[in-house]
C-alpha cells in the first residue's frame, strides 16, 4: 500500500501510528494513514483487517517538585 521511501510502518507493527496521513477529517474525528489504519480523535484505531484497537491515551503523570 505504501509507496514512500523508506516505507511507512505496516498496520500490524507497534509503531503503526508513525505512518503518513492519506486523509485527515478533523471535523469528523478521524484520519486515514498510509498503511490503511483509521485513527480516531479519541486515540482508538481500526486496522485494515477489522481489528479494533481501544483508545490508548497516555497516563497522566504527576510532576514532583522538590525544595532546593
Amino acid at each position: 500500500m505504501c509507496q514512500h521511501q523508506p516505507s511507512c510502518p505496516t498496520a500490524d507493527s507497534a509503531d503503526r501510528d508513525a505512518a503518513r496521513l492519506r486523509a485527515h477529517h478533523p471535523e469528523q474525528g478521524w484520519s486515514l494513514l498510509c498503511n490503511g489504519v483509521l485513527v480516531f480523535e479519541d486515540t482508538g484505531e481500526l486496522l485494515p483487517n477489522g481489528k479494533i484497537i481501544a483508545p490508548h491515551r497516555p497516563q497522566r503523570t504527576e510532576r514532583v517538585v522538590t525544595a532546593a
